[in-house]
């Protein structure tokens, strides 16, 4: 069971918490590939290719372990291996990564995102703590929080427990005191318990917890989280 007394923080995921992820990134790619079109053809017919861009992307994952945290330098190296396979002009990266990435802020929140951040902000400090790589000042709601940490700074990446330590620090309470809240059962409700903390399961998709011990809450969206802490 949740016990509000004990939460004197909040950490909230990104993708899929405050947004979904999936029509964002499916957006960015199509801008990706448009702005390939006229300056490297080959590589936009490659990348288009959804198939291929997997595979693409698992090898290049596979070559570069030491990025797991940082999905921006994924990106930015899928984008040159793939010029690089095609033949094209891998000078052309930057400026394509750069596309891909200015679309991949313009996020459509979930209806209920707004009205929890503001909820949240005036009852706890906040902190976003993401695996992902968006950028909160652009996206418009950098105000609401109080810290951000993301496995791309920090250097680690969720489930891992010091991320969930870091964050706990930033906000300047121990661990047990932070609810942290997210979309994924294993990423964050169940990375947060292990680190020590209570944890809000987001669960949309109304899907089986997979783990043994389960989180403080489960609850359907945004609008229940904030009426369990009311």
């Amino acid at each position: 069971m949740l016990d509000t007394q004990r939460i004197r923080a909040v950490t909230l995921d990104l993708d899929d918490t405050l947004w979904p992820i999936w029509p964002t990134i499916a957006r960015a790619q199509a801008v990706l590939c448009a702005w390939l079109q006229d300056r490297a053809p080959a590589t936009a017919a490659l990348l288009s290719d959804p198939e291929a861009a997997a595979v693409l992307r698992s090898q290049v994952v596979q070559a570069h372990p030491q990025l797991s945290h940082d999905l921006s330098a994924l990106r930015r190296e899928s984008i040159r291996a793939a010029l690089r396979q095609v033949g094209d002009d891998t000078a052309l990266t930057d400026g394509a990564f750069d596309a891909f990435f200015a679309e991949r802020q313009r996020v459509q929140l979930y209806d209920d995102a707004i009205a929890a951040l503001e909820f949240l902000a005036v009852r706890y400090p906040l902190a976003a703590l993401s695996n992902g790589n968006a950028n909160l000042d652009l996206i418009g709601i950098g105000a609401y929080f109080q810290a951000r940490i993301s496995a791309r700074e920090f250097g680690i990446a969720k489930p891992d427990p010091r991320i969930f330590h870091a964050a706990a620090e930033a906000l300047g309470v121990p661990a047990a005191s932070v609810l942290h809240v997210g979309d994924d059962a294993t990423l964050d409700a169940h990375g947060a318990l292990g680190a020590g903390m209570q944890a809000v399961w987001i669960n949309r998709a109304e899907a089986a917890w997979p783990h043994d011990g389960e989180p403080h809450a489960t609850v359907p969206d945004l609008t229940e989280l904030c009426r369990l802490l009311a």
